[in-house]
């Protein structure tokens, strides 16, 4: 089953002085499931680990998409989606809403990210999200 990838963890993954460094780190190293995003996502990704971490953790970033590590996932309805769901939940934003739409397509409700506030959304299957590596 897939995991849907949020911006906070990654940016959170590559900063070793942020204080869930090591929780992110350790949940990462014992999942085996693919980690799936979509371009929004991705978008905000580079945008915060570049100002955050600089180029080398760009370069890390880019890496681990090139090379699979992790998944980007976009479909024909995407957009309209995503818009759908930004207007239900306005807190969201445009890449956090695109996540839910994605767990929609994934038909999962597991999420690896450090943004309490998808405890409060319901993916489009109408389940509440397991929030990783918390819920674990």
């Amino acid at each position: 089953m897939s995991i849907i990838l949020d911006t906070g963890f990654v940016v959170t993954l590559l900063g070793a002085d942020d204080d869930d460094h090591r929780a992110a780190y350790s949940w990462l190293a014992s999942t085996d499931e693919d980690l799936i995003t979509t371009p929004l996502t991705l978008n905000e990704m580079d945008r915060l680990v570049t100002r955050y971490g600089g180029e080398p953790a760009a370069h890390v970033l880019w890496d681990n998409f090139d090379n699979g590590a992790f998944g980007l996932r976009w479909w024909a309805e995407g957009l309209h989606e995503t818009i759908r769901i930004a207007r239900q939940h306005p807190f969201l934003g445009l890449a956090d809403a695109s996540l839910v739409a994605l767990a929609g397509i994934l038909r999962t409700n597991r999420i690896a990210t450090f943004d309490q506030h998808f405890r409060s959304v319901l993916t489009p299957d109408g389940e509440p999200f397991v929030v990783l590596p918390a819920d674990r």
